[in-house]
Order: structure tokens, then C-alpha cells, then sequence
């Protein structure tokens, strides 16, 4: 893979003194589709979220979103793969690290984003492609728990489509 991921944590005594809690590397891990490799950074079970709760982020069972909650995860698309199209009730920040990656919408709509470049996800049915035959696309996505769209009173649900 690319470049482990290093998390610093911070945290407090039980005086109130500002501390490290943990500095570890890791790296992300192939996902069962086998289009990317992902590993979650932190996790809250709330949003907003609670700093007083000490369970590490990263070991708290999230799917690819958090009901009530929040995610940060790396997702490190690999060269020509390509994710099924999806729908999630969540608002999501992807910022490209590195590499680009197109995000294809509905009606084979399509654009590229290079590193740099910050998506903001709101709910919308999609998928991601990194066109480069020979470099992953690392992407750090923030995804945050949202109301979905609605078209005519009626909620668009979640889906995957293979």
C-alpha cells in the first residue's frame, strides 16, 4: 500500500491538564469488494460529539457511515478500481491527498478531482474511480450522520447498487 496513517490523540487528566493519549501508525486494509483499502481514524457515537466519552474512535463498530454519529476514514482507492454506485443519509467531506479520482452521478455524469481538491457528498446516489492504471487515489473522507433528500415528501433511502 501507500504511506501508513499516523493518529495522535489528545485527551485530558483528571485535572483537567491537556495530555497525549496515544501516536500510532497503521495502514489501511483491502475491503472485501476489493476496490480500496480503508482504515477509520476515529468514530463518535454523537454528534455533536461527547469528549468526555474515552472509548477509542477507532475501535467503535461503524458501518460506512455512524447512525447518530460521526466517521473519519482513510479510503485509498486502488489503480482502475471503481466502487458501486450508493446512496448514504449522510454529509460527507472528501478531501484527495493524493492521486485524482472521478465521481460519476447519476445519468453517467462525471468529474475528476485532483489532490487538493475537496468534495462535498450530500447524500446523492454515486460512485468513485481512480483512472490511473499505476497510482492509488488516497482520500480522507469525514462523514457526518444527515437527514436525506427528499423528492416529493419521500425520503431517497440508502442503496447499494452492484
Amino acid at each position: 500500500m501507500i504511506n501508513p496513517i499516523r493518529r495522535v490523540v489528545t485527551g485530558h487528566t483528571e485535572d483537567g491538564t491537556a495530555i497525549f493519549v496515544s501516536d500510532e501508525s497503521f495502514e489501511t486494509v483491502i475491503i472485501p469488494t476489493g476496490d480500496a483499502a480503508m482504515a477509520t481514524v476515529w468514530t463518535t457515537q454523537t454528534v455533536p460529539a461527547d469528549c468526555n466519552d474515552e472509548t477509542d474512535g477507532r475501535l467503535r463498530d461503524a458501518g460506512t457511515t455512524l447512525k447518530g454519529g460521526s466517521v473519519i476514514r482513510v479510503v485509498d482507492m486502488l489503480p482502475l478500481a471503481s466502487s458501486p454506485f450508493h446512496r448514504t443519509s449522510s454529509i460527507d467531506y472528501g478531501i484527495v491527498i493524493s492521486g485524482k479520482i472521478e465521481l460519476e452521478l447519476d445519468h453517467q455524469v462525471v468529474t475528476t478531482v485532483e489532490a487538493g481538491g475537496i468534495i462535498v457528498q450530500r447524500g446523492t446516489i454515486h460512485k468513485w474511480r481512480n483512472p490511473s492504471s499505476d497510482e492509488h487515489c488516497r482520500i480522507v473522507f469525514v462523514l457526518i450522520e444527515a437527514k436525506p433528500f427528499e423528492v416529493n415528501n419521500q425520503a431517497l433511502e440508502e442503496c447499494m447498487i452492484h
